[in-house]
């Protein structure tokens, strides 16, 4: 029976990356899979693709209409996941965020342990079935640890994440701190986006407090170009924030090259967010020096936050 294997909805390097790999080592397993994408793949994405010849993976909105089972990767919240899912049976998860809304009719296999990337638990994987990790997959594994760690400036980078990446850049045949560079350098051209682009391209939805909340990351290596467009940025997620019902929209606008990140908030309750940072908010905006990572220094903060 063929699966589908998928990263989140708006796909970071990592979501897509990681089922491909997955797909091809659960393939070399004798499972039938193909990998799918939730959206289209980012510029960093795009710049990872097109380096080690990969094809983008196909788009769907759906998978109910193909498949019964699916294998997910890099997310489990349903909210993140395809629109479809309650109606289909959820076979393997590998992840590396926290557990929430998530629940199954049928037991499963599930990996998820506190590392900077889902590519590497997944080439932990391909280490433990003995399954040889290809060139090309070794780049795209390699790539999506360099982007959900920041090239190891993120705080939620571990020693193993480390290892995989210099592991994986032998096969790769790559000098990984030249590639991340330029890799996280064409992820923040961000001139020819649209605002509404901006603030959808690396977005999740989070529950808290009976409150949605929505959270988008954008990396830069210039803050004031992006603040330059505040207001239109503001005009965008306000529009966003009515259509789709998000309470409280954060956008992190995170400078790659100085590990900061100045956040724009819009939506309620603001107060939350002062008490979640101990800062308070100057015209909807407050900067955070050394915080770079969502999952780690953002959603927790916020979760205790609305808990307290």
């Amino acid at each position: 029976m063929k699966e589908l294997v998928f990263g989140h909805k708006n796909p970071d390097t990592d979501a897509i990356c990681a089922a491909k790999a997955y797909s091809y080592l659960q393939n070399q397993r004798g499972f039938e899979t193909d990998a799918v994408a939730l959206g289209e793949p980012n510029e960093e994405t795009k710049f990872v693709l097109d380096y080690f010849k990969e094809p983008a993976p196909r788009v769907i909105e759906k998978a109910s209409d193909e498949v019964e089972a699916v294998m997910l990767v890099d997310h489990n919240e349903p909210q993140q996941s395809v629109d479809d899912i309650k109606d289909l049976t959820v076979t393997h998860v590998v992840d590396h965020h926290r557990i929430a809304n998530f629940d199954t009719a049928a037991p499963l296999y599930y990996h998820a342990e506190p590392l900077g990337c889902c590519s590497t638990i997944v080439y932990k994987e391909y280490k433990a079935s003995g399954v040889e990790v290809p060139e090309k997959i070794a780049g795209l594994m390699l790539s999506a640890i360099i982007s959900d760690t920041l090239l190891f400036k993120s705080p939620t980078t571990t020693d193993e994440d480390k290892q995989a990446v210099e592991e994986l850049a032998q096969i790769a045949g790559v000098d990984y701190e030249k590639y991340g560079l330029e890799m996280l350098k064409a992820g923040t051209n961000l001139a020819s986006k649209t605002e509404e682009e901006l603030i959808t391209a690396d977005a999740k939805s989070f529950e808290m407090g009976g409150k949605t909340v929505r959270v988008d990351q954008v990396n830069t290596v210039d803050l004031d170009e992006v603040f330059a467009r505040e207001s239109a940025l503001r005009a965008a997620i306000e529009k966003q924030n009515q259509e789709e019902g998000y309470d409280l929209f954060l956008l992190m606008v995170t400078n790659i090259l100085d590990s900061d990140t100045r956040l724009l908030v819009v939506g309620e309750p603001q107060d939350v967010v002062e008490k979640a940072f101990g800062k308070k908010l100057v015209d909807n905006k407050v900067d955070l020096p050394g915080v770079v990572s969502r999952k780690k220094q953002i959603v927790p903060q916020m979760q205790k936050a609305f808990e307290n």
